[in-house]
């Protein structure tokens, strides 16, 4: 087994990576599956479609999340319903997170993602599949297909139709 060099939260903050921000999980850096053209376009037409359509609410691509003090998530987009953060990382529970699949991503990240963000205190994460065109709506109490192709929050109310991310 290969061993894993820990470093500080401090030194993570201070780290800056040329080709794409790391998650940080317990002292170990991680690298995020990203940067193919199909996860690119959802992940900024989803969020182009939130800026245009819910202008009351704050959304963000890529933006570090402190779910707990030592770990820190780095969302495809980050939904905020108290408008633009004051502080560079979102310390204070978001109201959505949208995951984009990558070809390389695994369940069980995905599942420990979702525990993170729901811990936090996260309403909703959906999570889409550009190779599928499918999406999930996930909360606390459970999970479920958006079978009638609408992701939708309550409290406050969001859709976005799948269509419009993948055109």
């Amino acid at each position: 087994m290969a061993a894993t060099t820990l470093i500080s939260v401090e030194e993570y903050l201070r780290t800056s990576f040329t080709d794409g921000d790391r998650e940080y999980l317990d002292g170990r850096v991680v690298e995020r599956n990203m940067g193919e053209v199909d996860h690119s376009d959802v992940q900024t037409n989803v969020a182009a479609y939130l800026k245009s359509h819910y202008r009351r609410l704050w959304a963000g691509v890529e933006v570090r999340v402190q779910v707990q003090a030592t770990r820190f998530r780095v969302p495809d987009v980050t939904v905020m319903e108290s408008g633009k953060p004051k502080s560079p990382i979102i310390k204070t529970p978001p109201f959505l997170i949208i995951e984009v699949l990558s070809p390389d991503d695994r369940a069980s990240d995905l599942e420990e993602k979702l525990d993170d963000y729901f811990a936090f205190g996260v309403k909703y994460v959906w999570v889409i599949n550009p190779e599928t065109r499918r999406g999930f709506i996930h909360t606390s109490k459970g999970s479920r297909e958006a079978k009638d192709g609408v992701l939708r929050t309550q409290n406050p109310e969001i859709q976005v139709p799948l269509a419009e991310l993948f055109s």
